[in-house]
């Protein structure tokens, strides 16, 4: 764990395994932090892959920077991070936002993009209907604080038979959200509402890139992530059975397997 500046911003992040080892990054979603990858750390790492997993500004141990936090600010800040630890080609990997952050990597660091891996994500703008609820969901999230919105979505970031049968897993994934600020997440929620059409970059794309989602994900559901795989032409799909949004979390063995094969090819 160490404190880095990137891109005015002092973001907290770890750096396992071998620093000679192929270097991956893994970025979380929202409302989480880089905890979130633990198991994937511990299986990259025991393979001889370099994993360095950043808290994005606003979430964790990094510092909340109020206001709008673009994917292109939060795509900058990891750009940084990577300059300042000498790393010039990495293999990006994300979850939902954090997919979509890894999106943004290719879109304004491509040079620095060795491969993706994209996680329970999509690359379509927000309509205007879910740019309203993005923002009246940071106002909320400021005026009640993350206890609410996260009992709430739980057995949506999750499948609800998982809520029930791995309660560690959800009682792991509540104390993240509740461990955010509502000032970084609200920060993020404006930001994303802006996104821009990923749809044009990925599919010119050479670099190999992994899809993968949750077999009952309800947030991007399985459609969505065989219609990310068709977009790209060098991309493989893997739908991870018994998992909803966060299969990393839900069936991290299986997650680890296809991310770990998928690697091994590069």
């Amino acid at each position: 764990m160490n404190p880095q500046f990137g891109n005015g911003v002092n973001l907290f992040f770890d750096d396992s395994g071998p620093r000679r080892g192929t270097p991956v990054i893994l970025v979380h979603g929202h409302p989480f932090n880089r905890t979130m990858w633990a198991p994937q750390t511990a299986a990259l790492t025991a393979a001889g892959y370099r994993v360095i997993t950043p808290d994005l500004r606003g979430y964790g141990e990094s510092p909340v920077v109020p206001g709008k936090a673009l994917l292109a600010d939060l795509a900058d800040d990891i750009a940084a991070l990577l300059a300042r630890l000498d790393i010039e080609h990495v293999v990006v990997g994300g979850v939902s936002m954090g997919g979509q952050i890894a999106m943004e990597m290719r879109l304004r660091h491509p040079g620095v993009v060795r491969a993706l891996v994209l996680s329970d994500t999509s690359p379509v703008p927000e309509t205007e209907e879910g740019q309203k609820f993005r923002r009246e969901l940071a106002e909320r999230l400021l005026s009640e604080g993350m206890r609410p919105y996260a009992e709430e979505v739980i057995d949506k970031m999750l499948a609800p038979y998982n809520v029930v049968g791995m309660p560690e897993a959800a009682a792991r994934v509540i104390a993240m959200m509740c461990a955010t600020a509502p000032e970084g997440a609200a920060a993020a929620l404006r930001g994303r509402a802006e996104r821009p059409d990923y749809r044009p970059v990925l599919a010119a794309a050479a670099e190999p890139c992994l899809v993968v989602v949750g077999a009952d994900d309800v947030y991007t559901p399985v459609a969505e992530a065989e219609a990310l795989h068709a977009l790209m032409p060098h991309s493989v799909l893997a739908v991870i059975e018994g998992a909803g949004h966060l299969p990393g979390v839900e069936q991290p063995e299986a997650f680890n397997r296809v991310l770990l094969e998928f690697l091994a090819g590069l």
